[in-house]
């Protein structure tokens, strides 16, 4: 198994994508990583699509890029929330702009597209979300998991497993001192 020593962020709001969220985040920690649940509010419970619950571990507000290896952007209704938010614009280019690891599913790539970093990129979604990111600037493609450079996408909660195996792909090659025996 991959074994991560790195931290990643992953936003949270209500009406997240349940399995979006949890899947990814139990597979970093599983791996030894540490995994950043940030929202609105901290210590706030929020419910996602089929009513699972997560508490935030911190306020969006007070979350630094530099202490991050990652961010996972999940989908479900949140991402249409969650973009609307300054911060989270700000971090996900701060992302962009040191070169870590973006990986996002489903909804998720509205936060990449209202961000402002898709230009360039090939990448896939929800087809619900094909225009938006090809006004962008992606080059959209329907596919189980796409990598372009530091950036992972998938299209739905089914592809979870293509997505996770994206991630640490890419997180080997950024850098293999993350990853120990």
């Amino acid at each position: 198994m991959d074994r991560i020593n790195g931290s990643f962020l992953i936003f949270i709001e209500d009406l997240y994508e349940d399995l979006e969220v949890w899947y990814p985040r139990l597979r970093l920690i599983e791996a030894g990583a540490k995994v950043v649940l940030a929202a609105p509010e901290a210590g706030k419970i929020y419910h996602g699509k089929h009513s699972y619950p997560a508490q935030s571990d911190a306020a969006i507000a007070g979350i630094n890029e530099a202490g991050f290896t990652g961010l996972i952007l999940a989908g479900g209704f949140s991402p249409d929330k969650l973009r609307r938010i300054d911060k989270v614009k700000q971090l996900t280019r701060e992302f962009m702009a040191s070169g870590k690891l973006i990986a996002h599913i489903c909804h998720g790539g509205w936060m990449a597209a209202s961000a402002g970093i898709c230009g360039g990129f090939t990448m896939t979604s929800t087809p619900g979300i094909k225009d938006d990111l090809e006004n962008a600037g992606a080059l959209w493609v329907d596919q189980p998991v796409v990598i372009d450079r530091n950036m992972v996408s998938s299209r739905k909660p089914e592809d979870l497993p293509e997505f996770m195996k994206g991630i640490f792909q890419v997180l080997k090659t950024q850098s293999p001192v993350l990853h120990a025996a």
